[in-house]
Formats: C-alpha cells, structure tokens, sequence
C-alpha cells in the first residue's frame, strides 16, 4: 500500500504497476517524472504543465528539456527534488533505486510506479496517470488512440508472411529480447518470428555465433542515437548471412520502438514497413 493511501475516502486512486494502491485527495499538480519514458508518458497524458521535475534524457516532448533535472534515472538528487516539493512522483519500477524513492515516501511523497510492459500497459499508464493528474479526458482521448492504430497495425500486418528477425537492443555485449519484451511483441504485430523469441530472459544477452546459427532474414537494430546506424554495420562482414545477403539490416529510431510510449505507434509502423521490404525482396528472387 502506497504511503499516500490512507483509506478509501480519496477522490483519485488508481493501481500502480507493483500492484499498490496510489491515492490523492486532489489531482496532483507538482508532478516529478524520474525517467524519459515517464516524463513522456506524463505529457502524453495531458500534465505536462505540471511537472515541475525531471531527469536525464527526458528529451520528449522538447518542452521536458526546460523543466529542472534533477539527477539521472539511477541516481536521483533528493535535497533539489525535495526543495521542489511535487505532490506526485512518478516512479520507474525497475529503473530508479529503491532506496530512494522508499525515502521520498518516508518523506510524505506519493511514488507512482509504472513500467508498461505490453501495448495495452501503455494505455492504462496513460489513463491512470491522467486520473492523478485531472487530465481525464486529454488521457482517455490519447490512450484510445493508441489502442486503436496498434490494433489497426496488427490487423494489416499480423498475418502476413513471418519475417525470421533479430532484433539488437544492445552492442556491447550484444543483447536481444524475447517474445514477452515489448518490442517482441511489436515485432509479432509486424509479421515478424523473433529468433530470440524463445529464451526465458526478457533481454538476453548473445553472441555473433547465436546470430549466425539463428540466420535471420531481417536484422533490426536502434544504435545510441537516432542517427546512429553503425551497429549495423558490423554485420556486414558475415556475407553468408541472409539478412547481409539480402541488404535487410534496418534501422528504427531507438526513441521510437524502446521506449512505451505512445510514440511506439510510429516506431511499429517504421518496423512493419521494414519487415515489408524484405518481403518484396524475397517475392522478386
């Protein structure tokens, strides 16, 4: 139970993602986001105008860029945040340290915790944010969009031909994810088969063996920038590889397609029409 719930006589209480239930007696409105993706979110659901606190790399919306950073997402600076003194605070469940944001509720602090895991945990961020926040309708309008282009999405591409595709989150070491890590489940609405679907770790480390013994049609990889394509130029000097052979190394935006926001809607089509390409390739040979 969250240190800000104290009954069930609030007006605002919504589920987090450790399963605690936050409630506010009214809409929060000094809100500090402690990830990228939580800033995002928190904008996406109509509250921008009320975080008053971010971290590093909350680069999105630009507007996030002129709000107070205080600290990264692994290593906050409380006396700023606290001297800040937000009403709400919007926590990263596996990213932001335990020990300190156990102490801003000490302090008297509503930590909300998210971390969407899936294409329908985006939405409900969304929503349940905007309840805390007041921003219900801005939320709901926002939410139900994204529900509506991903089904759309899957509807087009789900079904068509399977792309075998590796996807690379990561270059040294090199790592992959699987079926149950978001981004898996975008490659599946796509039409592509993970070849790194099957392993029992969400994000899996590899190596080039793994790669080479999987032989993908497709290799997809973000790199550390958006335009930042050198990761796939490594896999260039594999020509027996199919995806290398037939010029299918593609590159997504990482912002696009690795965080859970509503932004994903772009980074899957991006994918879709990647994984396409190689389709058309494969029907013209």
């Amino acid at each position: 139970m969250s240190a800000a719930s104290l009954g069930h006589d609030h007006s605002r209480c919504v589920v987090d993602d450790r399963d605690r239930e936050v409630c506010l007696h009214n809409a929060a409105q000094r809100i500090a986001t402690l990830s990228p993706g939580a800033t995002e979110l928190t904008y996406a659901a109509g509250a921008g105008d009320q975080v008053v606190a971010v971290v590093s790399f909350s680069d999105y919306p630009p507007e996030a860029q002129q709000v107070v950073s205080v600290g990264s997402h692994t290593r906050i600076d409380l006396e700023t945040l606290v001297r800040l003194a937000p009403d709400l605070v919007i926590g990263w469940l596996t990213g932001n340290p335990a020990e300190q944001l156990d102490t801003l509720e000490a302090l008297g602090m509503p930590v909300f915790y998210i971390e969407p895991r899936d294409v329908a945990g985006v939405a409900s961020a969304i929503e349940r944010l905007a309840r805390l926040a007041g921003t219900e309708v801005v939320g709901q309008t926002v939410a139900d969009n994204f529900r509506d282009t991903m089904a759309a999405l899957a509807s087009r591409y789900r079904d068509r031909d399977p792309v075998t595709t590796f996807y690379q989150v990561w270059d040294e070491p090199l790592m992959s994810i699987n079926d149950q890590h978001l981004i898996g489940q975008v490659i599946e609405i796509c039409g592509g088969q993970n070849v790194f679907g099957g392993l029992s770790r969400r994000v899996p480390r590899i190596d080039d063996e793994a790669v080479l013994a999987a032989n993908p049609e497709a290799i997809v990889a973000g790199g550390m920038g958006e335009e930042n394509r050198h990761w796939l130029t490594h896999w260039e000097q594999y020509s027996n590889l199919t995806a290398v052979a037939e010029d299918n190394l593609f590159f997504v935006p990482p912002s696009l397609i690795q965080r859970p926001t509503p932004r994903l809607m772009e980074g899957t089509q991006i994918l879709c029409e990647k994984l396409d390409i190689a389709r058309q390739k494969r029907r013209r040979s």
